[in-house]
């Protein structure tokens, strides 16, 4: 047990590392490191916010009319820990993702959802019966966010 939870602490180090270079951090602790993210999305978001205003074009990118999604997938031993999260309610989205969830062949083995103010959903996702096999990180990635894309263009339909 604590050979996992020494490469689970590894693991949570390097990803650190990873966000303090992508985010240009100088900080050392877990919490300023997510502070300057925090900080440095909120930079992006104006810039984008400012780009468009710029050329002119409606803000269909700004996340105060059309939300981005943030899907993370990590792989776990036997299957994916799968976080969603939009900045706004988003009925119907739940079966959306638990349709990709099954088309991928994976079984939900525990979740948390918030579908109130926003959406936001953790999972465990396991391999079904070995149908999942050969299906990695980035693929359910991919079918999640094409999954929320038909959905938000079905809801916009509506």
């Amino acid at each position: 047990m604590s050979s996992s939870r020494g490469r689970k602490k590894s693991s949570v180090y390097q990803k650190l590392q990873q966000l303090r270079s992508l985010t240009k951090s100088t900080a050392v602790n877990k919490t300023s490191i997510i502070v300057d993210a925090s900080r440095y999305i909120g930079e992006l978001k104006d810039k984008v916010d400012k780009l468009s205003q710029e050329t002119g074009t409606t803000s269909q990118v700004s996340t105060s009319q059309n939300p981005l999604p943030m899907v993370s997938v990590e792989t776990l031993e036997k299957g994916f820990l799968i976080n969603v999260l939009l900045e706004k309610n988003c009925p119907g989205l739940l079966v959306s993702v638990l349709e990709t969830f099954e088309q991928l062949g994976l079984d939900v083995l525990d979740a948390r959802v918030t579908c109130e103010d926003s959406f936001r959903l953790e999972a465990i996702g396991g391999e079904n019966q070995g149908n999942a096999e050969g299906i990695d990180a980035q693929m359910v990635k991919q079918a999640i966010l094409q999954a929320i894309r038909k959905w938000d263009e079905n809801s916009q339909q509506d």
